[in-house]
C-alpha cells in the first residue's frame, strides 16, 4: 500500500521547518536508515532518514519550500501490498510509468517480553536506543503511524542527559498589534524583518524565563595576571599540536571544578523538585547568524584544557553551521555566556532553564587596583556576574560557587593537578 511520509518534528521546539533538500527522487528504492532530506528546523539543518523500506513514489513537496508543518505529507512511499504499477499511480496521481516495481517488504516488530503490545521503531533507532540505554516503551515516535525514528531517540538521549525535559515553547505574547505599531513610525523608512523558527523560539523561551524564574544576581572582579602566564606557557607548549587555548577553555573547566567543589549547586529545576546532577555538563553560548546555540561540553570536569579547547573549536564551527544534533545543544547544568571578547565589561545574563544558574562574562582589562599592603598596581581584570535561579540555589550556596570560580581562575595551576 501506498505510506505518507511526514515532516518529522527533529527537535523538541519544532512545529514547522524548511525542506532544504531532497536527497532521493521518485522511483528510487529505499531501505529503513537510508537519507531522504535535509530539512531546516528552528536550530539546524538536520538529515531525515526513512524508516520503512520501499519506493519513492511521489515527492508532494518541493525543494526550498518553507513552513511546512510538522506531521504533515511531503511524500509517498509505496509498499507491501500495493497491486500493481497502475493502480499504485493512480492512487497516488502519477503516470504508471513513473512508479518503480514495488518491493517486498517485512517490518520488522518486535513484542514486549511481558504482553502483547508490539513497538514500531527503525532499525537505526533501535540501536541507538539500546547503545543509550533508552526504553523505547517511552519514546513517542514522530514517524509514519507512530513508528520511532532515529530524531525521536535523539531528542529522549538529550532529555536523559538533562534529566528533565525542556522548557515548553509558548506561543509569543504579543505586546502590540503589528499594524498599531508600524502606524507609529508612519513616513519613516523601514524594513520589515520576518521571524524566523529560531527567533521566534528565542524570544519565546527568553520571555518565559524571565517571567517565570526569580533571577538574583552575584558579581566580583577577577585577576588574571597569573592565568595570563600559565596560558602563555601551555599555548607555547601545545604550538606543535595545534592546539590554543583560550580564556573561555579555563573558564569553562574553572566553572565545571567549581559545581563539583560546591554540587549542591549543580542543580537544575524539574518542577517540583531540584535535580542535582553528578557530573558538571557545561553549557557555552555560541552566537550564530540570527540568533544563538547553546552547546554542552559533558563531564567538562574530567577533561583536560587541550581536551576542552578541541571540543569546543568542533562545537562552535558546527553550531554556527547549524550542523548540531539536539542532545549536543540541549541539557547541562550551567551554562557560560562570554562577551569580553566584544569589549563587554559586564552584563547580567538570562537564566537558561532548566539549569540553574549563568556565568556572563566580560572583557579582562588593565585596571589600577590596591594590593593587600595598601600600594597601588596595574592588574588584568576582568568582571564576571552569576544569574542565579533562587528555587534552585540560595544567596550563600551561589556565593560559594562563585567564590570556587573565582579561586580556580586567579590560581589555574590548581585545575592542572
Amino acid at each position: 500500500m501506498a505510506l505518507e511520509i511526514l515532516m518529522p518534528a527533529l527537535s523538541p521546539t519544532m512545529e514547522e521547518g524548511t525542506l532544504a533538500k531532497w536527497l532521493v527522487s521518485e522511483g528510487d528504492v529505499v531501505q529503513s536508515g537510508d537519507l531522504l532530506a535535509e530539512i531546516e528546523t528552528d536550530k539546524a539543518t538536520m538529515e531525515f532518514e526513512a524508516v520503512d523500506e520501499g519506493v519513492i513514489g511521489k515527492l508532494l513537496v518541493a525543494e526550498g519550500t518553507a513552513n511546512v508543518k510538522v506531521n504533515s505529507a511531503i511524500a509517498i512511499l509505496l509498499e507491501e501490498g500495493d497491486a500493481d504499477n497502475a493502480t499504485v499511480a493512480s492512487s497516488v496521481g502519477m503516470a504508471p510509468e513513473v512508479v518503480a516495481p514495488t518491493v517486498k517488504i517485512v517490518v520488522p516488530t518486535v513484542p514486549l517480553a511481558t504482553n502483547s503490545i508490539r513497538i514500531f521503531a527503525s532499525p537505526l533507532a533501535r540501536r541507538i536506543a539500546s547503545d543509550s540505554g533508552l526504553d523505547l516503551t517511552e519514546i513517542t515516535g514522530s514517524g509514519p503511524k507512530g513508528r520511532i525514528v532515529k530524531a525521536d531517540v535523539s531528542i529522549a538521549a538529550g532529555k536523559s542527559f538533562s534529566l528533565t525535559a525542556p522548557l515548553t515553547t509558548p506561543t509569543m505574547p504579543v505586546v502590540a498589534n503589528t499594524a498599531a505599531v508600524e502606524a507609529l513610525y508612519e513616513g519613516r523608512e523601514f524594513k520589515t524583518v520576518p521571524l524566523d523558527g529560531m527567533r521566534r523560539v528565542i524570544a519565546a523561551r527568553l520571555t518565559e524565563a524571565k517571567q517565570t524564574i526569580p533571577h538574583f544576581y552575584l558579581r566580583r572582579d577577577i585577576h588574571l595576571d597569573n592565568l595570563m602566564k600559565v596560558r602563555s606557557e601551555i599555548n607555547k607548549s601545545l604550538d606543535a599540536r595545534g592546539i590554543k587555548i583560550s580564556v573561555n577553555d579555563f573558564i569553562i573547566k574553572a566553572c565545571a571544578l567549581g559545581l563539583q567543589k560546591v554540587p549542591a549547586a549543580n542543580a537544575v529545576w524539574a518542577g517540583d523538585r531540584i535535580l542535582q546532577m553528578a557530573a558538571s555538563d557545561i553549557s557555552v553560548a555560541v552566537a550564530i547568524e540570527g540568533g544563538l546555540f547553546t552547546p554542552v561540553l559533558l563531564d567538562a570536569d574530567r577533561k583536560t584544557l587541550s581536551q576542552l579547547a578541541v571540543q569546543m573549536k568542533d562545537l562552535a564551527e558546527r553550531a554556527r553551521d547549524r550542523k548540531l544534533a539536539p542532545h549536543e545543544y540541549q541539557g547541562g547544568s550551567f551554562s557560560i555566556s562570554n562577551l569580553g571578547m566584544m569589549g563587554i565589561d559586564n552584563f547580567d545574563a538570562v537564566i537558561n532553564p532548566p539549569q540553574g544558574a549563568i556565568l556572563a562574562v566580560g572583557a579582562g582589562k588593565k585596571r589600577a587596583v590596591v594590593l593587600d599592603d595598601g600600594s597601588i598596581s596595574v592588574a588584568t581584570v576582568m568582571s564576571v556576574t552569576m544569574s542565579v535561579d533562587h528555587r534552585v540555589i540560595d544567596g550563600a550556596l551561589g556565593a560559594e560557587l562563585l567564590d570556587e570560580i573565582v579561586k580556580n581562575l586567579e590560581n589555574p595551576l590548581f585545575m592542572l593537578v
